[in-house]
């Protein structure tokens, strides 16, 4: 099992639209992942790690996927759209990362 985190920086000044990422983009992130999807959380920051420090990420998607190969299959074909529509809810550039689940 692997998880697909994208996760947008914590940057003054930012823009971002929760109501339209939550609504709009997740749910056509899951149509056009469906079938490979096996899970969906969406984090939202709200402190770092000791008291006063500010959390170092807005928003935390967790997609999870059975193996890189399904998740590759499935957004490979679908990569534009989805990125393409980064820009309908931040100006912020998301840093992606695989991970392999092992917990």
């Amino acid at each position: 099992m692997i998880r697909v985190l994208g996760m947008y920086p914590n940057q003054e000044g930012a823009k971002f639209d929760w109501d339209y990422y939550l609504g709009p983009h997740c749910s056509m992130v899951q149509e056009r992942l469906a079938g490979a999807l096996r899970g969906l959380n969406i984090d939202e920051g709200i402190a770092g790690g000791a008291p006063g420090e500010p959390h170092p990420y807005l928003a935390v998607a967790h997609l999870v996927f059975e193996s890189v190969e399904a998740f590759q299959g499935s957004f490979g074909p679908h990569v534009a759209e989805i990125m393409g529509d980064i820009p309908n809810f931040t100006d912020l550039t998301p840093v992606l990362q695989i991970s392999e689940v092992k917990l």
